[in-house]
């Protein structure tokens, strides 16, 4: 039987925010303000799901002149189904008696 490795709690997070509006490009800062997670725990985790195909990233020039453009990022489709199937492993998880927990 294999079981299956929920992700971590900053990605549950961050998974949980994006999936709250799938289809909305947000900046990095949005996403480390609305999740309280710093650049450096945020931005590993956004370069590894984008890395694994969960997630879509893109530039956004500025109005302003001499401001450099900013990454935006959203969730794939496969991203989602991602997301989804975390949150039903995390609550499953949480479901277990703590001993249980443990000895997985």
């Amino acid at each position: 039987m294999t079981r299956h490795r929920c992700c971590s709690k900053p990605t549950l997070k961050l998974l949980q925010r994006l999936a709250a509006k799938p289809r909305q490009w947000c900046l990095g800062y949005e996403l480390s303000t609305e999740t309280g997670l710093k650049p450096g725990t945020l931005y590993p985790i956004l370069l590894r799901l984008s890395d694994r195909g969960w997630l879509e990233s893109r530039w956004q020039e500025t109005a302003e002149r001499g401001r450099p453009p900013r990454h935006q990022y959203r969730l794939t489709a496969a991203g989602l189904q991602y997301a989804r199937s975390e949150f039903t492993a995390a609550d499953a998880d949480l479901a277990l008696p703590a001993a249980s927990r443990q000895k997985a």
